[in-house]
């Protein structure tokens, strides 16, 4: 095993357990000129002076990686990265969805792993019903692949039967892996998962991210509380989550509204899986923004979930402007009295941010706004204390006057 040297007075961060070694701070390797090799297992030292010369002080072991941040760690203790240490650390994740109350016959989909926040960086995995789909963000999480799936069964107490993975578009593309998403344990077409007791078809073969948005799921239930009577707007409605929800709600009607014609026919095939013909829902395959400049001031509750607006910092203030126009467009359409819900899980933008531009939204349109919510991921989502970094999802729920 490669050992990675810090530069003296880099280890501080580490030392207050933030996961990440940025190449700015590494001195050098031993063996010296050691030719590191994208996704292996480092240790990561720090260099003591003493009267003697250098001492080596163990700080953490990770997985190495090219780009600015160098090594995702993995632990902080010097221990063997094993079959028993994955198997560990994916049932400790597990035992914490139990707790959550969210392994449930009328819940069987929620995330199990969230990087960071269980301490597995770069490892990303859901649970529909008893299939787990993994996503890899990292190199050395896609060499680990196989071992995560070999214990997955054991980790979730016989739970997941099946493991498919899902990291065409989430590897790093410089590293030339060739991957292919597939099966890699199992193999099932059962497809329907359970959410609060409403059912939902999990498109992980093409849909976006691992086939569904799990971390809306109590921001779900949240707007359920408020559809009773009402007209529902659901603006980038993917796979019709928020639709689904204000329909057992009692909503008076509910439109879907998505660019995508895939979108739309996965949010048809949901409302009919729990509410077979119904004519309180209609669902349109048009441009959000084209659609909300020429709706009229027929709704009462609109959700604004856009995807992600800014994915690197570079396009923060255009992402910023989005958020305003589009936030914008709805205080001028919903009805006095509306609620909006709107969100933005752009990891680059932070609460503070997309707060400013809404609250700009609402001062161009010269309605009174009150904050009802402020809402953030879910505790499936964890955010670990020591990577701030982690929380991405933001959101506000305002009444309108």
């Amino acid at each position: 095993m490669t050992t990675i040297i810090l530069k003296r007075g880099k280890s501080e961060s580490l030392r207050r357990f933030h996961p990440w070694v940025f190449s700015g701070a590494i001195y050098g390797t031993f063996p010296k000129n050691a030719e590191l090799q994208e996704g292996e297992i480092v240790r990561v030292v720090e260099s003591i002076p003493t009267p003697e010369g250098p001492e080596y002080e163990f700080i953490a072991l990770g997985h190495y990686q090219i780009g600015s941040i160098a090594v995702r760690v993995l632990s902080f203790e010097d221990e063997p990265i094993d079959r028993n240490f994955w198997q560990r650390r994916i049932h400790e994740a597990y035992l914490v969805r139990k707790k959550l109350g969210l392994v449930r016959t009328d819940n069987t989909m929620f995330r199990l792993v969230h990087g960071e926040g269980d301490q597995l960086p770069g490892l990303i995995i859901d649970v529909y019903g008893d299939t787990a789909v993994m996503q890899a963000h990292s190199v050395g999480m896609h060499c680990s692949r196989e071992v995560i799936a070999d214990v997955m069964e054991e980790a979730t107490e016989g739970l997941v039967k099946h493991v498919y993975y899902k990291s065409e578009t989430t590897l790093p593309y410089k590293a030339n892996l060739g991957q292919q998403d597939g099966f890699i344990k199992g193999e099932t077409d059962a497809n329907v998962a359970v959410e609060n007791g409403l059912k939902f078809h999990i498109d992980w073969l093409q849909g976006q991210k691992t086939g569904f948005f799990v971390d809306q799921r109590e921001n779900r239930a949240l707007l359920e509380q408020y559809a009773k009577d009402k007209n529902v707007l659901n603006m980038f409605c993917y796979t019709g989550g928020f639709s689904v929800y204000a329909m057992r709600g009692g909503a008076n009607l509910v439109h879907s509204v998505d660019a995508s014609a895939k979108a739309i026919e996965l949010t048809n095939r949901n409302i009919a899986l729990n509410f077979p013909d119904d004519a309180r829902h209609e669902a349109y395959c048009e441009d959000a923004f084209k659609y909300l400049e020429r709706a009229g001031g027929d709704y009462e509750l609109i959700i604004l979930d856009p995807p992600a607006f800014a994915k690197h910092k570079d396009a923060l203030r255009n992402a910023l402007k989005g958020y305003t126009r589009l936030n914008a467009i709805a205080f001028k359409k919903i009805r006095p009295g509306g609620i909006i819900f709107t969100f933005s899980c752009s990891q680059a933008v932070n609460k503070d941010q997309f707060r400013l531009a809404v609250f700009t939204a609402a001062a161009q349109s010269g309605r009174h706004v009150r904050i009802l919510h402020q809402i953030h991921q879910p505790a499936d989502h964890p955010i670990n204390i020591y990577h701030p970094e982690g929380e991405y999802l933001k959101g506000l729920v305002l009444y309108v006057e």
